[in-house]
């Protein structure tokens, strides 16, 4: 298969990494759909259009491919990849497992610092939730989110969440469709903000357990092949999730 064509412009010039900063375009791209899922692209082609050496594009690419963004083919081909549903059911599994005790946790120590933070962070959701900038929404969500796993006070479990969203990442502004709004999911942080801002401990991990279920669920669903009738997104969920 020939590889697909990129359109991307090449990488300013910057005393920062420029791994880092390969990894930035490489998912700006796939945000903004100028690479898609299942194509084809080559390291030399990446490397031509950024303007760089292939070094820093393949270190760059062998990260991503850590977090299950894209698969290495042969001759230095690659493609950008999409969770299997299974995949996605596994990973709000764990997220389920670390963010539902961080939840209860900042509810505990509500400090005014993370209140207004988390406050702040909503308001800017429901922003870019009005201006339908799913891009934005997403940034926005994932800090909402880092900031509880924050106020958990466990280093590890936040790295794995960025880790794992990282992966669901492609699938991640899809949530919203007909039958799911960016305002829908946005109204969903509420409850959550709710009860952390009352030190409601248990109302914080109900809150959380019910957002992350419904997101996960949409996303096991959406990932099903139109047409598989083999595959059942409530059995697949109830498998792995319970």
């Amino acid at each position: 298969m020939a590889d697909g064509l990129l359109e991307l412009e090449p990488l300013p010039s910057s005393p920062g990494r420029r791994m880092e900063l390969v990894i930035t375009a490489v998912r700006t791209a796939i945000d903004q759909g100028r690479m898609k899922p299942g194509v084809k692209y080559s390291v030399y082609q990446l490397a031509e259009v950024l303007g760089i050496s292939r070094t820093p594009v393949r270190e760059a690419l062998l990260r991503l491919e850590e977090v299950g963004l894209i698969k290495f083919e042969a001759r230095q081909g690659f493609r950008i990849l999409l969770p299997q549903p299974r995949e996605i059911a596994e990973i709000f599994a764990v997220r389920l497992a670390l963010e539902l005790p961080a939840a209860r946790k900042a509810a505990a120590n509500a400090t005014p610092a993370l209140v207004n933070a988390l406050h702040e962070q909503h308001t800017l959701m429901r922003q870019a939730a009005a201006a339908g900038d799913e891009t934005l929404f997403a940034q926005h969500d994932l800090r909402l989110h880092d900031l509880i796993l924050q106020a958990g006070n466990n280093s590890r479990s936040r790295a794995i969440v960025k880790s794992l969203r990282e992966a669901t990442r492609l699938l991640g502004a899809s949530t919203a469709d007909t039958t799911r709004t960016l305002a829908d999911i946005d109204a969903e942080h509420l409850p959550v903000i709710v009860a952390i801002t009352a030190g409601d401990v248990e109302g914080a991990e109900v809150a959380m357990r019910a957002h992350l279920v419904n997101t996960g669920r949409h996303l096991v669903s959406q990932a099903i092949p139109e047409g598989d009738s083999d595959l059942d997104a409530d059995e697949i969920w109830t498998s792995i999730v319970g």
